[in-house]
């Protein structure tokens, strides 16, 4: 046993409070871990006033000092430099009775789409042999948000040391990891693994952290820490800070013990007064070995959404049985929605399965979508596939407007990412980008597990059929299709190509995605002109022309009609491939046009009935 669980077993130990916090307030807005070699007085400084204020527990200034986070600054060569010197400056300020723990921070935070796991691996690892040479009493893993990253990095740590591992979660809500897993269950799990403090740090203040702790029992082997921010933070003048007193800290540190804490500490908007309040807090240092447990209430569980009558069933489940059209129609640019409902309707009476909806194509501002799409599905009776894009909406805007989708009983869902805001109307206008489209359709798969992005329950389980965008015009299709795989792995249901206009492409998307089970929709665009053609060519993202389908485009220059039939033309030729390998065909109005999609629509039906004619009837002659 080391000396630092074994003083723990007897005296109730506290920790520090925040190293960023004190930096950030003396102006330093940069890299902290970095000072640790620029400016080691600092960080020399910052240890010792929380020692003085009766810290028996000290942190490495190692939060964020991992090959990931330091590549952001052009620091990932320094790992080994910046770990070391850490570790000296806290062993230059520690007394003798002073313990330092080897700290480590989460790098995937609310956000799974920062490194891979073999990549976090290979980070943790550097950093973990960096400190472990230069002599720690143990090591401190924290502000874990996903629970996947702290096991698999506490396994690690358990491999390579017999140091105590303190490991400590973060949770967006009170008793509840952002998985939905219960505190008291993910601590349980962290001591099985062989962790030997399990506890909470970060986002919550000492009021929310003291009531998750009051269903968490005294472990069996494992003691229990806790590191409350001062309060949440506010923000004034750019910059953020904390309105705690520290006497509010002291009234807490009396109820952390009841609740069985052996290790006390502060996390963002500490400094050493509040360290210094815990002290004053605790004359009795003797830990508790028993507790009265708090019964859990009552877990809400997310029920199955309600539906009445039929079922329609989803776009998923059509294209797996028979050829599927859907037709994007775009929102107005303004107020009258006149011209958007008549094109709306005629396309539900070509049969289309679906109108498609876009978030603000091109970054331009367009009647919401989601507006649009529950009156096309109120007043026409049309199925709406609505697209949603990380661009526009930060993480809170984006699970209420998931929600709002599913109050209006909207469950076909595009996830974009969304064309940058410089292309659009209003180049000074912010992209929000709080997720990728990968997170995008994560978040919504959980939404259909009735868990909010916090962990917390919806009380409904969505039911949202989920499209991912696939751009096959790129030069290594390869390379698209892995990043289609991927999207798969998040969750997605179906694809949904750009617009190609290339025969030859069209079959080599087939023999790239052949292997794939999930659907395929391929997208088809009618021109309406050689400028329309050599727009779309040259200065929208995504989307190429082939010289051929330029040159025919071109030929009609001028002739409005005969631009119409020529553009048709090229989309049924294309259309004609798509039908022979594909059961999906996204079809995009151009410019209002709807009279070209339903026109499209009419053709795709007659082929379609085509084929099914010729094989019953060559059925009917086998049979014979």
């Amino acid at each position: 046993m080391s000396k630092l669980l074994d003083t723990m077993k007897e005296r109730i130990l506290i920790g520090d409070g925040a190293m960023g916090t004190l930096l950030y307030s003396h102006g330093v807005d940069l890299c902290f871990e970095e000072l640790n070699l620029t400016h080691p007085d600092q960080v020399l400084h910052i240890h010792q006033a929380y020692i003085e204020a009766g810290a028996d527990i000290i942190q490495t200034n190692t939060y964020g000092a991992n090959y990931i986070k330091l590549a952001r600054h052009g620091l990932e060569d320094s790992v080994k430099k910046i770990n070391k010197a850490a570790v000296q400056i806290a062993k230059k300020a520690a007394g003798e009775n002073t313990f330092i723990l080897g700290t480590i921070g989460g790098i995937h935070g609310s956000r799974t789409s920062i490194g891979t796991k073999d990549e976090i691996k290979r980070s943790f690892r550097e950093q973990l042999y960096c400190l472990l040479l230069e002599g720690v009493d143990g090591l401190l893993l924290e502000t874990y948000y996903d629970f996947d990253e702290l096991t698999t990095v506490l396994k690690i740590a358990r491999e390579e040391t017999d140091l105590p591992i303190i490991t400590n979660v973060s949770m967006h809500e009170a008793g509840v990891l952002q998985n939905g897993l219960e505190l008291a269950d993910a601590l349980q799990q962290l001591e099985d693994l062989g962790a030997d403090i399990v506890g909470i740090n970060c986002r919550l203040g000492p009021h929310h952290m003291l009531k998750s702790l009051e269903t968490v029992p005294v472990m069996k082997r494992a003691l229990l820490s806790v590191y409350p921010n001062a309060s949440y933070p506010g923000y004034k003048d750019g910059k953020l800070f904390y309105e705690n007193e520290p006497d509010y800290f002291e009234k807490f540190a009396l109820n952390f013990r009841k609740e069985g804490v052996s290790l006390i500490g502060g996390c963002c908007g500490t400094t050493p007064e509040h360290i210094q309040a815990l002290v004053k807090g605790l004359p009795n240092r003797k830990p508790i070995i028993e507790k009265l447990v708090k019964k859990k209430e009552a877990k809400i569980e997310a029920t199955e959404s309600k539906t009445n009558g039929m079922q329609t069933p989803t776009l998923l489940e059509t294209v797996k049985k028979r050829h599927s059209i859907i037709v994007e129609l775009d929102a107005p640019k303004h107020l009258n929605t006149t011209k958007f409902f008549e094109g709306a309707q005629a396309l539900k009476d070509a049969g289309v399965d679906a109108i498609t909806l876009a978030d603000n194509s091109l970054a331009t501002p367009r009647i919401c979508n989601a507006s649009m799409a529950s009156l096309v599905k109120q007043k026409i009776g049309a199925t709406p596939l609505v697209h949603v894009t990380c661009r526009d909406r930060n993480l809170i805007g984006l699970q209420s407007h998931l929600m709002g989708l599913h109050t209006l009983g909207i469950t076909e869902l595009l996830a974009i990412t969304g064309d940058p805001t410089k292309i659009g109307d209003f180049p000074g206008a912010t992209s929000v980008f709080d997720v990728t489209s990968f997170e995008l359709i994560q978040l919504i798969k959980q939404f259909n597990g009735g868990i909010s992005k916090s962990g917390k329950s919806l009380q409904q389980k969505t039911s949202f059929t989920v499209a991912a965008a696939f751009n096959p015009n790129v030069r290594h299709l390869d390379r698209a299709v892995e990043r289609l795989e991927k999207k798969i792995e998040a969750g997605a249901d179906y694809f949904i190509t750009q617009p190609i206009y290339s025969k030859e492409r069209i079959i080599e998307v087939y023999e790239a995605t052949k292997h794939i089970e999930t659907p395929t929709y391929i997208g088809i665009m009618p021109l309406t002109s050689s400028q329309n053609a050599e727009f779309l060519h040259n200065e929208v993202p995504g989307i190429k022309l082939t010289e051929q389908v330029r040159a025919r485009m071109a030929l009609s220059n001028g002739n409005r009609e005969q631009s119409t039939r020529e553009g048709l033309e090229v989309s049924r030729e294309l259309i004609d491939v798509a039908l022979e390998h594909f059961h999906g065909i996204y079809l995009i109005t151009p410019f209002m046009r709807y009279d070209m999609t339903v026109n499209l629509t009419e053709y795709i039906h007659s082929r379609v009935d085509a084929v099914v004619a010729r094989e019953v009837i060559q059925t009917e002659s086998i049979v014979y």
